[in-house]
């Protein structure tokens, strides 16, 4: 009776061990990109006025991160990132400079390609609105008929 009882109790604690070690998360190796904000809103904006925004990040993983590539979804939407490798525990920068001389709703998106292993390929968007100048109002407004 003793010994099944002893047993029954090792069966147990070696269960919940093994819960234990199976319930640990998963240890990516390598660099690691997170982002402090993955969106940025200029809300509604003149036209013509300062356009830039800052993405930071940080390397969260244990290797150098790498920006393979930054890029706009247009020609209105301009990156600028590091081109050094960010270490482990350090953060940069992404700049994105948005051409505010177009009337009209903001929504782009810039892809961020790099070699981190848990987003290799990581999108970020701006979004807002840009007003229309005096003279571009005037000039929609149809004339009048008398």
């Amino acid at each position: 009776m003793k010994s099944s009882t002893i047993l029954l109790i090792l069966s147990f604690v070696f269960t919940l061990g093994v819960k234990q070690v199976l319930a640990q998360p998963e240890v990516l190796n390598g660099p690691q990109i997170q982002f402090e904000k993955e969106s940025h809103d200029y809300g509604t904006i003149e036209n013509g006025s300062n356009g830039d925004c800052i993405f930071t990040f940080k390397n969260t993983g244990n290797a150098p991160l790498i920006l393979e590539n930054v890029k706009g979804s247009c020609s209105c939407t301009v990156p600028q990132w590091p081109t050094e490798p960010i270490l482990p525990g350090q953060t940069g920068e992404i700049k994105v400079q948005y051409n505010t001389s177009t009337a009209g709703p903001i929504n782009k998106s810039v892809t961020i390609t790099s070699n981190a292993v848990n987003e290799a390929v990581k999108v970020v968007r701006i979004k807002g609105n840009v007003l229309a100048t005096k003279e571009t109002a005037v000039e929609s407004v149809p004339a009048s008929r008398n």
